[in-house]
């Protein structure tokens, strides 16, 4: 694998530091300077100290990424948004896990991506799946195809500057058409369900009214921690469990019986072509007929 990236200030700079300053730091750095190399403008850096000036060309080659297992590939069907060398960004349908896992090892997104590169020729992508969305949760999934990506993209969800956007239907009726959502999020012993708990993690939900139906309320919601359940935990503790959610005690007579949830916008910074990312997936059918059949 090879990155370049071209100097474009005149701050004189050792080349670690500007490494440092695109991501490149900690356990890639590790790899970098003992199984890669750095090369300025075309030359082997003599040291992590050499300089660099504006208009230099810095590139860094890592070896091929090693797979930790080799993931079953699977032919079944995938919906691509958007696929470059660096990222991919899929729709997932739901009922449909996320990686393999103790009941499914063959058919689930990861594998069908491995299916999909399998297609595209490229043997050398080892794909890290980035958003992670529950199995009955449709909508956009984002993965990098290679570790270093995943490296970078890792540092914007520590810092929740990834914009992920959802619809969902909630029973009952909402007092308040805009709001957050705080309460700290845990479990208890090893049980699947998240509940708020007073030394949870912390959480933060954001979510405004869209539609009023006759016994549920069709919202957008926005998340600014990743916590399993979040969404789905913090609408149980306020009394408005999605419809169709069963382990939330959700409504399952109301024309869906999976948790009416879709991940219908993303938005990332790409540090590759420093450009904000941002794709859409549309309302799925099974949602789109709980809307329609209450007007």
């Amino acid at each position: 694998m090879e990155f370049s990236w071209h100097k474009t200030d005149d701050k004189v700079e050792k080349v670690r530091h500007f490494l440092q300053h695109h991501g490149v730091s900690g356990r890639l750095f590790k790899q970098v300077t003992g199984q890669g190399q750095i090369l300025i403008n075309g030359q082997l850096a003599a040291s992590t100290g050499a300089l660099v000036t504006q208009a230099d060309q810095v590139t860094i080659k890592l070896p091929p990424e090693k797979k930790a297992h080799q993931v079953t590939i699977s032919t079944q069907p995938l919906k691509v948004i958007y696929a470059d060398a660096n990222w991919l960004v899929v729709d997932k349908p739901a009922g449909l896990s996320s990686i393999p896992g103790p009941t499914n090892q063959t058919d689930t997104l990861l594998n069908r991506v491995q299916g999909w590169l399998q297609q595209q020729n490229d043997t050398e992508a080892v794909p890290h799946v980035v958003t992670r969305l529950d199995r009955f949760t449709s909508g956009i999934v984002l993965l990098a195809r290679h570790r270093f990506a995943h490296s970078l993209i890792a540092k914007q969800l520590q810092a929740h500057t990834i914009d992920k956007r959802y619809y969902a239907i909630v029973s009952g009726h909402l007092t308040s058409t805009h709001g957050f959502m705080t309460q700290p999020l845990g479990r208890q012993g090893d049980e699947i369900r998240r509940r708020v708990m007073a030394d949870g993690k912390a959480a933060k939900t954001e979510y405004w009214q869209l539609e009023q139906l006759a016994a549920a309320t069709f919202v957008e919601v926005k998340l600014y921690t990743g916590r399993t359940h979040q969404i789905r935990a913090h609408f149980t503790d306020a009394g408005h469990p999605l419809l169709g959610d069963q382990l939330y005690a959700g409504p399952l007579d109301l024309g869906i019986t999976r948790q009416a949830l879709h991940a219908y916008e993303l938005s990332f910074y790409d540090p590759f072509t420093q450009q904000t990312m941002h794709f859409t997936s549309p309302l799925p059918a099974d949602m789109q007929a709980v809307l329609a059949s209450d007007n």
